[in-house]
């Protein structure tokens, strides 16, 4: 008996101490190491990103290389084009220099193909070649310097006596193997490039202000491969002339260009036979990062932050930040004051304003103002914490982004892996009706750890997988339509408070508890509009909550509407039914009339004032039609299914207050076997459609049929019904912040690259993010329920008075950032 009492001591302790609280404050003490760990980093060597593209990198995978700290766009000819002439549309040349030998002139060749619309073949040209395109104003050039001697000092020379519109905006240049080859790598002519090269170097000082000059490193030879005459260009000479070009130029204002050694090093392709030239992969991979360095800052890809300034801080962001600050020091100081009133020896008084050990809980009984007002400021203060890492993650270069790399392995790996966590962590549940909470939480905590592994590994460019992901967030609405219909229906519930959060003894308008619709949309909206003002984003940017919102007012409408019809008012009469079934041929024909004419959709959509709640930053209509088109009918969907499961309670055909099966065993197990063979069926379509475009056509359509097999194969049978994975569940709870807050905490650059808090170590990066992250999105989750209770409050009057302040300081903060971000 002592033994086991000492057993359950010791699990007692050790779940004091490993708990989800307790993580936080890991989580807190880790991010404040990171904060230190990357401002040495930046004191010590700058957080200039052009020389972290131009210095270093890895291949995470085959051809694909990664700089080092920042997301390196994929220029195509289009933006390429693009890009040359919007930096000559704001009032700056284009003007390119190539100067050196043979590998340079390779460069010039590659950037010249990339830019011009008819090809033109590399050759072996000992002179300079000149290319000018009118159209988009770029005069690039290459001179055949292949030596760093007089003829390359003469350059220099001219172009300081020529006036500054005449010289080039960008000089890339190098040399070094041509010198080895012609002086037989001997020790006198590494001498003479350290001197030709000294020489130079004031002028290379002198252009700084109207010329941007790279020193591209010589890159290493497979001398294996090297012709007869060329045997004596070796790896150890061409180390000497870059050590000497390290030495001479590394102080300058010349950028040297490193990590292009990084790229042949790495790169396997057998296509250039010399081992003197640089392959066609490497070739790419250097033009873009030299595209990266030469138009990131111009051009503003999302994909590409390398050379890229943040975007500049806005008023609405200022006050923000002010109004955080305000909160947080109001809340240590009223902290400091309880604090000390506890010291004092007021234990009384202490306990009714509820202190327990120096910490502030909320008492089930009364509450003084003091208790609100300090509650209210230490949890607008944590959230103000959380928004500093967040604006601090993604709206600055503190932290490093880097590119997303998709490969089945990686994609696959961690999806195994949660799969076999969710299992492990199964248990029996005492709920046993048909999508009960335990198993609702589930579904959409599985579905939210697969919908993050997909965003992190970039999975959107395998069509199948894109397929499935296009079902889960469809799953979501089906369960909104499912859900909130089921809760109208139960309670006869159509307030507004039901809107905003339960139950209000006031009748407004006709409707009475509007308190439920509130808390909803609260909920749903609260960290979105937060994020709106913190991260200068529009609303329409998080598109989720948006979507979910419209169609949860959808049904909110659709059961509000005269006749309102409930569980109730169906027992008082059949007609009722017939009632809802006209309800359901309404909505869905308005869906579709709203779908056939996208006049009608801009009229309405476009309609100010809430025109701005759907158009992103561009004032474009484009992503909201996308998004809605897609999962037009899933909220249809559940409600539908939703009334004909309460329609086959209420006629006793099915009943779920019990363990057991549905129905018969026969007609159980042929159910489920059917319900396979749709999940099947619908695998097979996302596999056999052949683009995006056709597959989102069908999507709408065919999306009822794996969402209804799923909750036929999840709740037919009584022991698949009553067990439920634990470890999906709580996941399932935080699933909302856990979709919002990826976009900023744990990817980067607005999802497009992911969020490198621990550089050079991949794997062990994503662990202590995602740690950072899931502990973030649990206290903004705590925070919304806290900050429901009183600005959602259960009285009317205090609802309504809540809802006129919310809207007297938002309006007037929305009108002044110019969208109306929530």
């Amino acid at each position: 008996m002592a033994d086991n009492n000492r057993g359950g001591s010791s699990t007692n302790e050790i779940t004091y101490y490993l708990n989800i609280e307790n993580a936080k404050i890991l989580a807190f003490c880790i991010v404040c190491g990171f904060v230190m760990y990357h401002g040495v980093l930046h004191l010590k060597y700058g957080n200039d990103s052009c020389k972290w593209l131009l210095s270093d990198g890895r291949f995470p995978g085959y051809n694909t290389w990664q700089p080092y700290g920042c997301m390196m766009h994929k220029y195509s000819k289009v933006h390429t084009r693009r890009c040359m002439h919007y930096i000559y549309y704001w009032g700056e040349q284009n003007h390119i220099t190539f100067l050196g030998d043979s590998r340079i002139r390779q460069l010039y060749f590659e950037f010249v193909n990339l830019l011009s619309l008819h090809r033109i073949d590399d050759h072996k040209a000992h002179q300079n070649l000149y290319f000018e395109d009118k159209k988009i104003s770029v005069k690039a050039e290459f001179l055949w310097h292949p030596m760093v001697n007089s003829s390359m000092y003469d350059v220099y020379k001219n172009w300081l006596m020529a006036d500054k519109s005449s010289r080039p905006n960008l000089l890339i240049t190098g040399s070094g193997t041509w010198s080895i080859k012609e002086f037989n790598a001997s020790v006198e002519a590494v001498k003479n490039f350290e001197l030709n090269l000294t020489m130079i170097l004031p002028y290379i000082l002198k252009l700084k202000d109207s010329t941007q000059i790279i020193w591209m490193l010589q890159d290493p030879v497979d001398e294996s491969k090297l012709y007869p005459n060329r045997s004596m260009i070796n790896n150890q000479q061409v180390d000497a002339y870059n050590k000497v070009a390290i030495d001479i130029l590394g102080g300058s204002e010349a950028k040297l260009w490193s990590s292009s050694r990084l790229v042949a090093q790495g790169i396997h392709d057998n296509a250039v036979l010399d081992g003197l030239h640089i392959s066609k992969s490497a070739l790419e991979l250097d033009l873009q990062m030299l595209l990266n360095m030469y138009c990131n800052d111009h051009m503003n890809h999302n994909d590409g932050t390398c050379c890229r300034v943040p975007d500049s801080i806005t008023s609405i962001q200022i006050i923000t930040a002010a109004f955080f600050l305000v909160c947080l020091l109001s809340a240590i100081a009223m902290f400091l004051y309880r604090r000390r009133i506890r010291r004092n020896g007021s234990k009384a008084r202490a306990a009714d304003n509820g202190i327990r050990n120096g910490r502030s809980y909320v008492t089930s009984t009364e509450k003084t103002w003091p208790d609100t007002l300090y509650e209210i400021m230490l949890c607008l203060a944590k959230l103000g914490l959380i928004m500093a890492y967040t604006f601090l993650c993604d709206r600055t270069n503190f932290f490093m982004k880097e590119n997303k790399y998709y490969t089945h392995v990686n994609f696959l790996l961690p999806f195994a892996y949660l799969m076999i966590l969710g299992f492990f962590f199964t248990e029996n549940t005492d709920q046993t009706k048909v999508l009960h909470r335990d198993q609702t939480d589930e579904w959409k905590g599985w579905m939210q750890l697969v919908i993050m592994i997909y965003h992190l590994t970039g999975a959107s460019k395998v069509l199948p997988i894109y397929m499935h992901i296009r079902v889960l967030v469809s799953a979501y609405l089906f369960l909104t339509g499912y859900g909130h219909f089921s809760y109208f229906w139960n309670k006869s519930d159509f307030s507004v408070q039901r809107y905003c959060q339960t139950s209000c003894n006031v009748r407004c308008c006709g409707w009475y508890d509007f308190r439920y619709y509130a808390e909803v949309m609260f909920r749903l909206n609260f960290l979105v509009v937060v994020l709106c003002f913190v991260m200068n984003r529009p609303y329409q940017f998080y598109y989720f909550v948006p979507l979910v919102s419209f169609w949860f007012t959808v049904v909110y409408l659709t059961m509000a509407i005269w006749p309102r019809i409930s569980d109730a008012s169906c027992e008082a009469s059949n007609l009722h039914y017939l009632y809802m079934i006209i309800k359901f041929i309404i909505l869905t024909t308005v869906i579709t009339l709203f779908f056939m004419s996208e006049v009608l959709f801009e009229k309405v959509f476009l309609m100010r004032p809430i025109k701005a709640l759907f158009v992103r930053s561009d004032d474009s209509l484009h992503e909201w039609r996308f998004r809605w088109t897609l999962d037009r009918y899933s909220v249809v969907y559940g409600m539908v299914f939703a009334f004909g499961y309460h329609l086959l309670l209420k006629k006793g055909i099915i009943a779920d207050n019990h363990t057991k099966s549905l129905f018969s065993t026969g007609v159980s197990l042929s159910l489920t076997i059917l319900s396979f063979i749709g999940l099947g069926s619908y695998a097979i379509f996302s596999f056999l459609c052949k683009n995006k475009t056709e597959c989102n056509d069908t999507h709408s359509y065919l999306v009822a049929l794996p969402l209804i097999s799923y909750v036929i194969v999840r709740n037919v049978l009584g022991w698949v019904r009553t067990r439920y994975s634990s470890f999906f569940a709580w996941f399932g709870k935080i699933s909302l912040e856990l979709f919002i807050a990826q976009y900023h905490i744990w990817l980067a650059a607005d999802t497009y690259g992911v969020l490198v808090l621990m550089p050079t170590y991949p794997v062990l990066n994503v662990i202590l993010t995602s740690f950072i992250f899931i502990c973030a999105s649990h206290e903004i989750s705590k925070i919304t329920g806290i900050l429901t209770n009183y600005l959602v409050p259960k009285e009317g009057k205090a609802l309504l008075r809540n809802a006129i302040i919310f809207f007297m300081v938002m309006f007037p903060l929305s009108i002044s950032k110019g969208v109306l971000t929530f």
